[in-house]
């Protein structure tokens, strides 16, 4: 880190004001730090209805994407999505008259829970908001967050979008060289993290980072007094140098249609995409894509959420912060260490009335439940597998019914109700996932325990949710229907009604930042996106997502082979398996890599060589002693072998026609993983990673091939 940066560089605020900066002291972030209630009146003067008419106008030479920071688009305003456009402070200027004094966030100090209230939430905003402009914010400039979910992030990003900078989350998990990719793209200003693995891996790549001027440190002091490295007391402080009424000239200026948030896309294949958001892309989703989803405003019922999915996908960022200052949501941070095993007693401690998990998140509650139950007594097991068995039927044969048979009343009140309230589950009534397919088998096991898992479909380009299921809206395997004042086509359809989906409405995203050719390759002529999903919409207006182009598999033949069905086949088959990957693009037959289940180390959350007690009871079933997954692999369990190769036969039984048949496949030694490389951060297969991974794997299913001259069995 060069000495130069031991002072910020001058931003455009301070030029304007001639101020300098100068050495602060520190003070408590929540405790016995004074918040002068004067910017509440600023906020009331801002949310006025001249302003908002005033920021909704958009010059009509503007064009419906841009692949600038600063630049505007054409909001797709028409009869069927005509809300008036706002901007985040509006939003929530809003809530701050109707939620002032309701409590906003709760987090854990020394094992104790504390709260923030709306008010004391926008101060925060406000003062953060102050001392990045302190610090050199420039306009349309990011403040980058690496840093696991808290109020810091909350206010740190708010406080960015009002000081005029667009905020840009980084995964915890990216190594130097990723923050580096994105620091720079995104040209920050600013970066706030939270520990010191976080600061040490900016320290690293500083001195590539231009634009870079100052880094904000909270949950962790930094090791040494170091330039241009801060504590979020000293941010704070600093703040306090800039007038009200300079940060109420920078708010006054936003509008609706320009970014203020930056979405990088995982990356799976190639560099990650900076995905640009408008103001209105947020508020207008947070407001009608929650409503979609059946979360209420405040003043009907206080919706209680756990924040523990990376902020950094536009999912949890979406449902955690934007929603939550929508409609007054009291948003609580669970522990750094929630997928390791301590989100279950966050639950229990918070009881959220919403919750949403990636699909790979409920398969490792569900693994869970199945282990405690499999060390229960014989007469608890027994009860929880009735209990399941008469709820799982009249959930599937009466799915909308409200009136419930006597027996199924008597399961729910005896057995699942428990089950229930210990996941923290028992106020609970929307549970959502998304980011990834779920099994069948999975949205069964939480049927029966009188759970409904309610799907969305969406993509970072989308703001997040453009379809949603809901307690009103609901159909099983389905991906829900589209918000309304959105629109859905699908193009090239086939014979059974599969084509791409193609998405259009207010939550289209702006473009890809410095990215024009991969813009115009999303957005056509018309502005539809273009999602390289593919799906079908039942008569009803359900979408049902079937694959993606790109997963799309076309053997050497000539046959397109959507992956993901046969895959899901496979698992449902087999519940010893944890990920099966088919293979087979430009190849002569289809061949499966597979995976099995296995538990998880509580401290580093990698797989270990242990079996899941699902898996160990799959072993038992099939008269295998094996209880680890070297033991099958290694050792080439007959048993456990010979079961696999029947599962896979039936389901080639029930595939379409011979060219979807499974001919070869093996067991890695190791589950997929984010550390390995196989999974994203949300938990999303990576295919063009696993193929590379594995290469000599998949090439040994093809080169025995060539030992044969003719093979009958093919013929």
């Amino acid at each position: 880190m060069p000495d130069s940066r031991a002072a910020p560089q001058e931003s455009l605020l301070d030029a304007s004001l001639g101020t300098t900066q100068e050495n602060v002291g520190t003070s408590s972030l929540t405790d016995g730090q004074t918040l002068s209630k004067e910017p509440l009146s600023h906020a009331l003067k801002l949310s006025t209805p001249e302003k908002v008419k005033d920021a909704q106008l958009n010059p009509p030479e503007e064009a419906l994407w841009t692949t600038r920071a600063d630049g505007r688009v054409r909001l797709r305003i028409d009869p069927i999505c005509s809300q008036t456009p706002r901007t985040v402070h509006q939003m929530f200027s809003t809530t701050l008259d109707k939620y002032g004094d309701l409590s906003a966030m709760g987090f854990k100090r020394q094992g104790t829970w504390e709260h923030i209230s709306y008010t004391q939430y926008y101060l925060l905003a406000r003062k953060a908001a102050k001392g990045f402009l302190k610090l050199g914010l420039e306009r349309a400039h990011s403040v980058a967050i690496l840093a696991f979910n808290s109020p810091e992030w909350f206010f740190s990003a708010v406080g960015a979008v009002f000081g005029g900078g667009i905020i840009t989350g980084i995964y915890t998990t990216s190594s130097p060289e990723a923050c580096q990719y994105i620091a720079y793209d995104c040209r920050a200003n600013i970066i706030v993290v939270d520990t010191q693995k976080q600061l040490e891996k900016i320290l690293k790549i500083w001195k590539h980072l231009p634009h870079l001027k100052a880094v904000v440190i909270y949950r962790e002091a930094p090791p040494m007094r170091m330039p241009s490295v801060y504590t979020m007391e000293e941010l704070m402080e600093l703040g306090n140098e800039v007038p009200e009424e300079a940060l109420d000239v920078i708010i006054n200026a936003q509008k609706p249609n320009q970014c203020c948030a930056l979405v990088y896309t995982s990356g799976t294949t190639g560099n990650p995409k900076g995905v640009m958001l408008s103001q209105d892309n947020i508020t207008w989703t947070a407001r009608y894509g929650s409503q979609a989803g059946d979360i209420q405003p405040a003043e009907i019922q206080q919706e209680v959420v756990v924040s523990y999915l990376p902020l950094s996908h536009i999912a949890a960022q979406i449902h955690d912060l934007w929603t939550g200052i929508q409609w007054g949501a009291q948003v609580c941070f669970a522990e750094p260490d929630a997928l390791k095993g301590s989100l279950v007693n966050t639950l229990r401690e918070v009881e959220p009335t919403s919750h949403m998990g990636v699909p790979r998140v409920w398969e490792k509650i569900m693994e869970q439940i199945q282990e405690v139950a499999a060390q229960s007594g014989f007469i608890w097991r027994k009860m929880l597998l009735w209990a399941m068995s008469v709820t799982l039927e009249q959930n599937l044969t009466c799915p909308s019914s409200d009136l419930k048979p006597f027996t199924t009343r008597l399961a729910d009140y005896l057995v699942l109700a428990k089950v229930r309230q210990a996941l923290g589950f028992a106020k609970c009534q929307k549970n959502f996932y998304g980011a990834a397919p779920m099994t069948a088998e999975t949205q069964h096991f939480f049927l029966g325990l009188n759970i409904r898992l309610y799907a969305g479909y969406g993509l970072s380009e989308t703001s997040g949710p453009h379809f949603m299921s809901s307690p009103y809206n609901y159909r099983l395997y389905s991906s829900g229907k589209v918000v309304p004042g959105c629109q859905v086509k699908l193009v090239n359809e086939d014979a059974e009604g599969i084509g791409e989906i193609c998405l259009w409405g207010r939550t289209i995203f702006m473009g890809y930042l410095n990215m024009e050719d991969k813009t115009c390759e999303a957005i056509d002529a018309e502005g539809w996106l273009h999602t390289g999903d593919t799906g079908r919409l039942d008569a009803d207006g359900f979408l049902y997502i079937t694959g993606r182009l790109k997963e799309l598999i076309i053997t050497a033949g000539g046959e397109n082979v959507p992956p993901v069905p046969i895959e899901e086949a496979v698992k449902t088959e087999l519940p010893i398996i944890s990920n099966a990957m088919l293979i087979g693009d430009q190849r002569k037959f289809l061949s499966m890599l597979l995976t099995l289940k296995c538990t998880l180390d509580p401290d580093t959350f990698e797989p270990t060589d242990n079996l899941t007690e699902q898996a160990v009871e799959f072993c038992q079933r099939v008269g295998s002693k094996a209880t680890t997954v070297s033991e099958v692999v290694g050792k080439k369990d007959e048993a456990v072998y010979q079961a696999i190769e029947e599962g896979i036969q039936r389901v080639n039984m029930n595939a379409a026609a011979r060219p979807y048949h499974i001919q070869k496949w093996a067991i890695l030694e190791k589950d997929f993983s984010i550390s390995g490389g196989e999974l994203g951060p949300t938990m999303k297969l990576k295919r063009l990673a696993v193929l590379e991974k594995y290469k000599d794997v998949i090439d040994s299913f093809y080169q025995e091939q060539k030992n044969f001259q003719v093979d009958l069995t093919r013929c």
